[in-house]
């Protein structure tokens, strides 16, 4: 399904209710909404998301992107195991199934405006997968991190485990991995997971402001930055250094660049149209 946004605020399509986007005042929302199951992801919804991010991407007005759950007792507790005995139960409806979230993960991953997950309550598994492909996770101090492979008798791939080492390091991952325990927002803190936690009452505020302040910055320099840290956390072999050069010269040649440097001389906030 192409998804479209047909006005400020307006919802996307994802091609299921348990999956919602909006664009409002330059953020993107993606919403995992089936809070009767905690959101737990199910196929139809590891689609979605690669189709909400395509029409996130493609509208100019979205700066920024808030990932989050509904409900307010998780961002998503996991996969829906109910899906588990009909679509996972052979290797080869797993090797479907994996294919479709394999994108979303992906798609995530390449994402090129700046995400910001915004965590309250059980962040499992699957939700892991999603809040670490995300640039920031800002965490209600309520909020539970865990990866019950282990407890399941799944097998964790490698593109997750890889998220995870370069966040928090082997040393934490294994943790997480081999024990399959659960993890309090101060511990996730602690060890890099999260990037800041609030308490419940403050975490809309906190992760919009955040959002918000992104959106006000250049469009192409976050983009630029983006990229380049992107590229950094890769073995040199494997950094497309031409495609950072290539950004960061954008910024120069662009007319926000001018507008940055007129508006810290006339002491006034600047206004970046990303051009």
């Amino acid at each position: 399904m192409t998804a479209t946004i047909i006005g400020k605020g307006d919802f996307i399509h994802s091609g299921t209710e348990k999956l919602l986007g909006r664009a409002e005042g330059g953020v993107g929302w993606l919403i995992f909404n089936s809070p009767a199951k905690h959101n737990a992801v199910s196929l139809e919804m590891w689609a979605g998301i690669s189709t909400v991010l395509a029409a996130f991407s493609a509208d100019p007005g979205i700066r920024a992107v808030i990932v989050t759950g509904a409900g307010g007792k998780a961002f998503v507790s996991g996969a829906d195991l109910s899906e588990f005995g009909a679509k996972r139960d052979t290797p080869e409806a797993n090797a479907a199934y994996t294919k479709v979230s394999g994108q979303a993960r992906r798609d995530l991953v390449d994402f090129p405006k700046p995400m910001i997950a915004m965590i309250d309550g059980y962040c499992i598994g699957g939700g892991l997968v999603v809040a670490l492909a995300c640039d920031v996770r800002i965490a209600s101090d309520i909020s539970l991190f865990g990866i019950p492979a282990a407890r399941l008798g799944l097998g964790y791939g490698l593109g997750g485990v890889i998220d995870l080492v370069r966040l928090v390091g082997p040393g934490a991952a294994k943790d997480m991995l081999l024990s399959a325990r659960q993890l309090v927002a101060k511990e996730a803190l602690r060890i890099g997971l999260v990037s800041q936690v609030v308490p419940t009452a403050d975490l809309v505020e906190t992760a919009t402001g955040y959002a918000a302040t992104i959106a006000a910055n250049a469009p192409l320099t976050v983009r630029a930055a983006k990229l380049a840290v992107g590229e950094a956390v890769k073995a040199p072999a494997d950094r497309d250094v031409d495609a950072v050069t290539a950004a960061v010269e954008a910024c120069f040649a662009s007319a926000d660049y001018r507008e940055g440097r007129a508006a810290f001389a006339e002491r006034r906030e600047p206004v970046f149209l990303g051009e």
